[in-house]
């Protein structure tokens, strides 16, 4: 006959410990990537390496952590931040060895859904967005207005290319092509990007690259994700009732948020600024997911 086991401490207090005490809880930590990419207020940072840095470092290094969850909710934004995110996940990724899943809400779109495919799985709402596998710069031309207002505009430059794409200039075809070069190699990198990430999954179909953008519903039958549902669903099904869901939060001061700095001294001067940066950084990001209907 067996000698009974000696039950530890920790066991005993078990039922009254916190859930992130306890051993029988297999722990998933969850970073939330929101937002418009490179574009961020003093009220609502952007969405950068920088700013999820701290949370995606940690969250790797969780201890007993079963995978890594990523929350998704961006219409894009910066290629350059978007990439940066992508690849510093991927690196993180392959150094713990260790599983990732996003989950898209509102949308997944542009350099969204290149974050996106830094997972090893993507999870979306049906009536989400998802793609817009392509690239897009926008701007206004004021040569006009300007000359209404017999406005003499003075540009000096040492480069000739300098000031190219300038809005109170006319706009050149040479310069704008030049643009279009740029463009199309950034598109190029994306796509290279989804085909190596997503593989076979992905659908023949010819609008996969054009910029065009699906539902989660319909991204599914293209292979642009693997299925549908949401993140404490999917959770709970993987790893159990008993799964808990720790967030990954960044710790950041209110001076800081007002500020946009947290440094001493001209508070309020950073304040004044940053409402009126807040106010002009909300538009541009408003007019982004104001392109998927959002």
């Amino acid at each position: 006959m067996n000698a009974p086991r000696d039950i530890s401490l920790r066991e005993k207090l078990s039922p009254y410990l916190p859930s992130w005490l306890s051993k029988d809880r297999p722990v998933v930590p969850v970073v939330r990537l929101q937002g418009a990419i490179g574009i961020g207020t003093p009220f609502k940072p952007a969405l950068t390496l920088a700013s999820v840095a701290g949370p995606l470092e940690k969250a790797f290094k969780t201890k007993g952590a079963k995978e890594v969850a990523l929350i998704v909710n961006s219409p894009g934004g910066s290629a350059a931040q978007a990439h940066l995110i992508y690849a510093r996940i991927r690196e993180l990724a392959e150094e713990h060895d260790i599983g990732v899943a996003a989950f898209v809400e509102d949308a997944a779109a542009s350099g969204g859904y290149m974050i996106a495919c830094a997972a090893d799985e993507i999870v979306a709402d049906p009536a989400s967005i998802v793609g817009s596998i392509g690239v897009v710069s926008a701007g206004f031309g004021f040569d006009r207005a300007i000359e209404r207002l017999s406005i003499e505009r003075r540009l000096y430059t040492s480069g000739e290319n300098k000031a190219i794409l300038d809005p109170f200039s006319p706009e050149k075809a040479e310069e704008v092509e030049r643009l279009k070069d740029l463009q199309r190699e950034i598109h190029e990198l994306f796509i290279a990007l989804v085909k190596e990430r997503r593989g076979k999954a992905l659908a023949e179909d010819p609008d996969l690259f054009t910029g065009a953008f699906w539902t989660g519903q319909t991204g599914l039958t293209l292979g642009l994700v693997d299925r549908l549902g949401d993140v404490r669903k999917t959770m709970r099904e993987r790893w159990g009732d008993k799964v808990e869901l720790r967030p990954m939060t960044p710790k950041v001061s209110l001076l800081k948020r007002l500020t946009g700095r947290g440094g001493q001294g001209a508070e309020l001067t950073s304040l004044a600024a940053g409402l009126a940066e807040d106010a002009v950084s909300t538009l541009e990001a408003r007019a982004l997911w104001a392109r998927f209907g959002l």
